[in-house]
């Protein structure tokens, strides 16, 4: 039995930009290879936002008022309602004065009980290192 751990870092702008959407879509969709695996392998995704990619975890985005698509809070989530491991950099967030109130930290207006973390960079730093395959976006 195998685990594969992996890791996604979104670094980039929510909007105009589609790292971080592919990013966000390829963590939600890595739950979905399960099926081509050997018995009892498993996949283990951690998202972690950084830099401007603390922004995608907003409330009350607008995407479709602005620029016609979905927003990426619906992405974020989605992405906590398939209980990924969620981390957003604190100093990026104490950076850009973003208080935690302003977060999407969990989904459970639509069922999902996994909440997102806070952490410090040394954190997401340690999962880098943990993981076997990386994706910045």
């Amino acid at each position: 039995m195998a685990t594969r751990k992996l890791g996604f870092v979104i670094r980039t702008l929510p909007y105009k930009i589609e790292g971080s959407r592919l990013g966000m879509t390829h963590a939600i969709s890595s739950q979905t290879v399960e099926i081509y695996l050997e018995d009892g392998d498993l996949v283990e995704p951690t998202v972690c936002f950084i830099g401007d990619g603390v922004l995608n975890c907003l409330k009350g985005q607008q995407a479709m008022k602005h620029y016609g698509i979905t927003s990426l809070e619906q992405h974020a989530k989605n992405s906590l309602l398939l209980d990924l491991n969620v981390m957003i950099c604190k100093e990026d967030l104490d950076k850009l004065g973003i208080p935690e109130d302003a977060l999407v930290l969990d989904a459970e207006d639509i069922g999902g009980e996994t909440a997102a973390k806070i952490v410090p960079y040394s954190e997401i730093q340690k999962v880098m290192e943990s993981v076997d395959h990386l994706l910045f976006c």
